[in-house]
């Protein structure tokens, strides 16, 4: 699997390049600010993204704008943020835009090697990853607080795994409850945040995010 890195800082860079090469990953180019990241997606055209947002030369969001202009020029092509914070706007403009798998997760908060491969290996494959602690900051900032007060504490749980990219089958399992009773609270996320259900899990992933986002 093809990887593009993007990170400002040598040492973690490095030590990125090495941990996804010992797991299997071949990483076709590591790249330090957003003008070299956005020539990499295009010239090499990955299976992923792994990118820090803020890179020179401005250190704000050089990381998404790259990606979000390389999206417009290889549609699906799918995206993961590493960040050191939880950028409110920036993930939700990255959630929202709809041009792909999509996946944002907390430096400070990777803590297993093989579960974050594996994680880059799910947004290869079309699926979602988002850490729990960032759709939580989503939600709590959300100026929709009168649809997200609808939602009873265990959808809210329900949402956030949604979020992540979970199955029913994967959220049952971490719930310990029936896939049924999933679906059920699924259904009622989806009524009560008044958006349409859909099969594609992605599309509802991200439709969520980007509604809460708005």
């Amino acid at each position: 699997m093809r990887v593009v890195l993007a990170e400002d800082l040598f040492l973690l860079r490095d030590g990125l390049v090495r941990m996804l090469e010992a797991r299997g990953f071949e990483v076709v180019a590591a790249v330090e600010d957003g003008p070299a990241l956005l020539a990499a997606l295009l010239e090499h055209r990955p299976d992923v993204a792994l990118v820090d947002v803020r890179l020179p030369p401005t250190f704000t969001d050089d990381g998404l704008r790259a990606v979000l202009e390389a999206r417009r020029r290889i549609p699906g092509l799918p995206v993961v943020v590493l960040s050191q914070y939880v950028e409110q706007i920036y993930a939700r403009e990255l959630l929202a835009d709809g041009g792909g798998a999509v996946g944002y997760l907390l430096k400070n908060r990777v803590a297993d090697g093989g579960r974050f491969a594996e994680s880059l290996r799910h947004v290869a494959r079309g699926g979602n990853a988002v850490d729990p602690e960032v759709v939580r900051k989503l939600l709590v900032g959300n100026t929709r607080d009168a649809l997200l007060a609808r939602l009873t504490p265990r959808e809210r749980e329900v949402l956030a795994l949604v979020a992540e990219g979970r199955s029913n089958a994967a959220i049952a399992a971490r719930l310990s409850m029936s896939e049924k009773v999933v679906t059920k609270h699924t259904s009622n996320v989806f009524g009560k945040l008044e958006l349409a259900q859909s099969d594609d899990d992605n599309r509802r992933v991200l439709a969520v995010l980007a509604y809460l986002g708005s």
